[in-house]
């Protein structure tokens, strides 16, 4: 498998970072709407910009911008897809956001398999952020032969 173009999320001074999670997948699951994918970085299909909106002291999680391939050749938005919203609610995410920052330490070529410095982890219940903190990364050890399954192995 093929890393995967990140989705986006405006956060802390409408700073634009990366975003490996995919928050809108339940929702696309939910509703059995699907895309098609327009090459091997991006199996999903679509691309989403998220922002996190504070309201009252609440930060809520919104899918502001979205770029989905409807066929290999036509693009919809957002729009398309919540036709009369300019941005939406996340309301049906409950889970961790993350978003690798810093210098990357290992790139792995399967979906958001690399390492970087650290992650800004963000915790979810229902679209409302309730917990955030970030995890310091280490490079990763380097697997030894013994470790990777006999048929994996480079032939001697």
């Amino acid at each position: 498998m093929t890393a995967q173009v990140s989705e986006r999320l405006i956060y802390a001074g409408n700073k634009e970072i990366s975003l490996f999670s995919n928050p809108l997948s339940l929702f696309l699951r939910q509703t059995e709407i699907s895309f098609v994918s327009p090459h091997t970085a991006n199996w999903r299909g679509y691309v989403g910009t998220w922002k996190i909106i504070e309201t009252d002291g609440v930060e809520r999680l919104y899918l502001v911008k979205l770029a989905a391939h409807k066929s290999y050749e036509e693009i919809i938005g957002l729009s398309d897809v919540f036709p009369g919203f300019d941005k939406v609610f996340a309301h049906w995410f409950t889970g961790q956001l993350r978003c690798p920052q810093g210098a990357q330490l290992e790139y792995v070529h399967m979906g958001y398999g690399s390492t970087y410095e650290y992650d800004l982890l963000m915790d979810f219940k229902r679209g409302v952020l309730v917990n955030k903190h970030a995890r310091h990364n280490e490079v990763p050890p380097k697997k030894e032969e013994k470790d990777i399954p006999s048929f994996l192995r480079r032939s001697q």
